[in-house]
C-alpha cells in the first residue's frame, strides 16, 4: 500500500476510536469510576473488553514467531496460555472481589492480606510487567506498519500514543470500557476475514507446510507440527504467561467493573472461548511459514504467508492493526496509573495527577520501543516475544505467594521471603545448568538460556519457570511456619 494511503486510514481509525472514547465519559467522572468503573458491566461488555484488553499486534506477531523457532506444542502452549488466565480469573476473582469489595488492584488485595511492603512489591511487578507491556505493543506496531506501507515506526508509535494517551486521560477506565466493545468486534471481523483470505487459497498445502521441517533456514528447524521436543516449551508457555497475566492490573479492573460475580465469570469464559482460537490461528500460520523456508524477520512470519497484499487486504491489516494496539495501549495506560495510584503513591493520586501521568508515560514507552542503546545494552537486540519472557520471569517469581493467601496461613514476612527465593530460586537453577555464553542469574531476565532457539527442547525454558514457582511457593510456605503474622 502507499505509504500516505496508509497515514490516512490509519489516522481515521484513530479518530474514530477516539471519538469513542471521549463521548463515553464527557470528563463526568470521579477518581473511583476513572479507575475501576465499579459494578458497571454486565457479561458480554466484561467478556468483550478482557478479549480486547489482552488483545494487542503482539496476537499477529508473537504466536507465529513462537511457532517458527518452536513448533507445533509451542503454538497450543501459546494458545492454551493466552485462555488461562481469564479461566483463572473466572475462579479467584469473585474470591478476591468478595474480599476486598473496594479495591481495583491485586496489591488491594496483597495489602489488604499481607501488609503495605507486599502491596509496593506486587504493584512495581505489576507496574514493570504491564510498561513492557506497552512499549513492546508500540515496538510491534512500528515493525509492521513498517513492513505493510514502508511508514516511518516512529510515526505510527506517535500516532497511536498521542490518540490513546488523549482518550484514556481524559476519561480513564469508562473510555477503555467503551472502546474495547467496538474494538473487540472490529477485531473478531476482520481477523475472520484475512483467515478466511489464507485458507481460500490452497488449505492443504498450507497443512502439508506446517508438517514441513524447515531445511532453509538452521534456526528454525523446529518448526514441524510432528516436532515433538518443544512440548516442555509450550508447557513453560502457559505457566509463564498466566503467572504474568495475574499481574495485568486491566484485568482486575475488570473484576471490579463487572456488575457481580456472575458477570464477572461468564465473561471471563467468553473471552476465554474467543482469544485460544485467535492465538492458535496465528501459531499455525507461523509453523506454514517454517515449513516453506526461511524469513528474514521471523516475528512478521504471519505477513510472509499473507504474500503480497492487495489494498482491500492491505487496508483490512491497517485497521486491524490500530484496532489491536489501541486496544491493548489504552488499557496498560489507565492500569499503570491505578497500580501507581493505588499501590505505590497508596491512594496520594488525585484525577488531575491519574491524568497527567497517562499522557506522561507515553514518551518513555516510545523512546523505548524505538530501539537506544541505554549503557550498552540496546533493547531492539530483543524480539518482542523476547521481551515478554523476561516480564513473564518477574511474575512467575512473584504469584504464588500472593495467590497462596487465598488458602490462608500465609504471612507477610513469609510471602515477601517467597518472592525473593523465587529469583533466587532461577539462579540457583542457572549454577547447575548454565545458560549459553551466559553469566548463571541470565536466566532471569532471558529464559531461553541464550540465543534463540534456546535448545532442541524448543523455544522457552521449563525448569527456569518452574524453578520460580517452585522455589517461591516453597519459601512462603516454610517462611509463613517459621515468621507468622502476629
Amino acid at each position: 500500500m502507499e505509504t500516505n494511503t496508509a497515514y490516512v486510514l490509519t489516522a481515521c481509525t484513530l479518530a474514530a476510536f477516539g471519538y469513542i472514547g471521549i463521548q463515553a465519559s464527557n470528563g463526568e467522572t470521579d477518581d473511583d469510576s476513572y479507575l475501576s468503573s465499579r459494578g458497571t458491566q454486565g457479561w458480554r461488555g466484561i467478556g468483550l473488553s478482557l478479549f480486547a484488553s489482552g488483545m494487542g499486534v503482539w496476537v499477529l506477531l508473537g504466536p507465529s514467531e513462537v511457532a517458527y523457532y518452536g513448533g507445533f506444542w509451542d503454538v497450543m502452549g501459546y494458545a492454551v496460555s493466552s485462555m488461562t488466565p481469564f479461566l483463572l480469573l473466572a475462579y479467584i476473582g469473585p474470591m478476591i472481589r468478595d474480599s476486598i469489595p473496594d479495591g481495583i488492584t491485586l496489591a488491594d488485595y496483597a495489602k489488604q492480606r499481607l501488609g503495605r511492603r507486599m502491596q509496593i512489591y506486587v504493584g512495581a511487578i505489576s507496574i514493570l510487567y504491564m510498561f513492557t507491556f506497552l512499549f513492546a505493543e508500540f515496538t510491534a506496531i512500528g515493525k509492521v506498519m513498517e513492513h505493510l506501507s514502508g511508514m516511518d515506526p516512529l510515526a505510527p508509535m506517535l500516532m497511536v500514543g498521542a490518540v490513546t494517551a488523549a482518550y484514556t486521560a481524559y476519561g480513564g477506565l469508562p473510555a477503555s470500557l467503551a472502546t474495547d466493545r467496538v474494538q473487540a468486534l472490529v477485531i473478531s471481523v476482520l481477523v475472520t476475514l484475512v483467515l478466511l483470505v489464507l485458507l481460500g487459497g490452497d488449505p492443504g498445502q498450507m497443512l502439508e507446510d506446517a508438517r514441513a521441517y524447515n531445511t532453509d533456514d538452521d534456526w528454525s528447524l523446529l518448526g514441524s507440527m510432528s516436532y515433538m521436543g518443544s512440548f516442555e516449551s509450550g508447557l513453560a508457555l502457559v505457566i509463564a504467561i498466566t503467572a504474568a497475566e495475574m499481574f495485568s492490573q486491566g484485568n482486575w479492573q475488570r473484576v471490579y467493573a463487572s456488575k457481580d460475580d456472575d458477570s464477572l465469570r461468564k465473561g471471563a469464559l467468553l473471552a476465554a472461548a474467543m482469544v485460544f482460537p485467535l492465538v492458535f490461528a496465528m501459531g499455525f500460520l507461523g509453523t506454514v511459514a517454517a515449513g516453506q523456508g526461511g524469513v528474514a524477520d521471523p516475528s512478521i512470519a504471519f505477513f510472509y504467508v499473507l504474500g503480497e497484499a492487495g489494498f482491500l487486504v492491505a487496508s483490512v491489516l491497517i485497521v486491524l492493526v490500530v484496532s489491536l494496539v489501541c486496544s491493548s495501549a489504552d488499557t496498560l495506560q489507565n492500569a499503570i496509573v491505578a497500580s501507581y495510584s493505588r499501590d505505590i503513591s497508596d491512594g496520594g493520586m488525585d484525577l488531575r495527577s491519574s491524568r497527567l501521568a497517562t499522557v506522561a508515560m507515553i514518551p518513555l514507552a516510545i523512546y523505548l520501543a524505538s530501539g537506544p542503546t541505554i549503557n550498552g545494552f540496546e533493547f531492539n537486540a530483543w524480539s518482542v516475544f523476547g521481551i515478554f519472557l523476561f516480564a513473564d520471569m518477574l511474575a512467575a517469581a512473584t504469584v504464588s505467594p500472593v495467590l497462596l493467601t487465598l488458602w490462608g496461613g500465609v504471612s507477610s514476612r513469609g510471602a515477601f521471603l517467597g518472592c525473593l527465593a523465587g529469583f533466587a530460586s532461577v539462579a540457583l537453577y542457572g549454577l547447575v545448568e548454565p545458560p549459553a555464553d551466559s553469566a548463571f542469574f541470565m536466566y532471569i531476565l532471558h529464559p531461553t538460556g541464550g540465543a534463540i532457539p534456546a535448545s532442541e527442547g524448543g523455544l522457552t525454558n521449563l525448569w527456569a519457570f518452574l524453578s520460580a514457582i517452585v522455589g517461591s511457593t516453597a519459601a512462603t510456605v516454610l517462611g509463613s511456619y517459621a515468621l507468622p503474622d502476629e
